[in-house]
């Protein structure tokens, strides 16, 4: 089953560590904070969509299947 990403916007500080880690999926808004692609993370992608919700430091990023 496909997984998505999503951001908790009130937990997330912006620190960007996401957009840095998965550019395809994830950008930034004009103050820092991630704007998420809707749509499911492709399969090449997993990998960099887990070691990005790993290294969030506010832990603000998560897999959800969708």
């Amino acid at each position: 089953m496909a997984e998505q990403l999503r951001v908790n916007r009130i937990t997330c500080t912006g620190h960007g560590v996401c957009a840095e880690l998965l550019p395809e999926l994830v950008t930034r808004d004009e103050w820092g904070y991630p704007v998420i692609d809707p749509g499911p993370v492709p399969p090449a992608l997993d990998r960099d969509a887990r070691r990005a919700v790993s290294a969030c430091p506010a832990l603000a990023l998560r897999l959800v299947r969708r």
